[in-house]
């Protein structure tokens, strides 16, 4: 091979390359997945999206798949159901040989509490006595922030390892959404939400292990957003899917100064996709919070 063939694979399209990859992204009509949504089918990537709602996911895919080289899919499911999980497998696999990339993107953040309270007996009665602190509250979360994660990665491994099998030098990868939530030291006025992201950076880790131990060719990683316009941190969005933050709240705050921008996490989501020596691994894209915030 010469140098100038040498020099080919260093461009940018085919560094980044997912062109004809089939993708699936839960919880892809806002936020964080309408981003990777984004930034994989603009490229040339047909992309299933996924979630509760069908009028959402419909809206991306007239919005966001036109004159593009993918395609967006919308595909109504509720992940935090294994018999869900199993129909979503069953028609990807209708319509499908193989699935290329799985993010899973899908979580919720539950209710705030009072962690600034001082003394023994004011800290008691916000975190035990608080009404809306239940056990189904842990649950919930736990059910939509940690074990679908495992049940819709392990459900898809066979789609993902024929994808590996398909194409010499390409993995299948796994990319978990978890958060920064899950790695700094303090609760950020919500146990539960901030325990949870710390198990599905730890469940990454094991999925990850495992699969490769069982000689599978699958890649498993994270990524740890900081803080990005979404539903969860706006509270709401447009009619374009798309939330927004204030910048002036974050100056000061994040040694970026502003909250994270689209395209910071289109360029992650690429990054992680497409890099074959990456697995196992929790992706930090916070513009320098944990610099700030410290980490476990």
């Amino acid at each position: 091979m010469g140098a100038e063939q040498k020099n080919e694979a260093f461009k940018l399209e085919n560094l980044f390359n997912v062109k004809g990859k089939v993708a699936l992204i839960t919880g892809g009509g806002s936020g964080i997945g309408l981003m990777a949504t984004q930034a994989l089918a603009v490229n040339g990537a047909k992309v299933y999206i996924t979630g509760r709602t069908k009028e959402k996911l419909t809206r991306v895919a007239e919005l966001y798949g036109k004159n593009i080289p993918g395609e967006i899919i919308p595909v109504a499911a509720d992940i935090t159901s294994k018999a869900e999980i199993q129909k979503l497998v069953d028609e990807v696999s209708a319509r499908e040989s193989k699935l290329d990339i799985l993010i899973n993107n899908a979580g919720i953040s539950g209710e705030t509490q009072d962690t600034d309270a001082q003394g023994a007996e004011p800290l008691s009665a916000a975190l035990f006595r608080d009404e809306k602190a239940t056990f189904e509250q842990w649950e919930s979360l736990y059910r939509t922030n940690v074990a679908q994660l495992f049940f819709t990665t392990t459900a898809f491994l066979p789609l993902l390892q024929k994808a590996s099998e398909a194409q010499r030098g390409w993995s299948a990868t796994v990319i978990n959404i978890s958060s920064i939530s899950g790695l700094v030291k303090n609760a950020q006025h919500h146990f539960p939400y901030n325990a949870s992201k710390a198990a599905a950076v730890h469940l990454t880790k094991m999925l990850a292990q495992e699969v490769a131990s069982s000689g599978l060719r699958i890649r498993v990683n994270n990524i740890a957003p900081g803080v990005f316009p979404s539903e969860m941190t706006a509270g709401g969005s447009d009619d374009a899917q798309k939330s927004s933050l204030e910048k002036d709240k974050y100056e000061g705050k994040v040694p970026a100064a502003r909250p994270g921008k689209d395209e910071d996490m289109a360029n992650a989501v690429l990054f992680a996709t497409t890099n074959q020596y990456v697995n196992g691994q929790t992706i930090v894209v916070d513009g320098g919070y944990l610099l700030a915030a410290g980490t476990l």
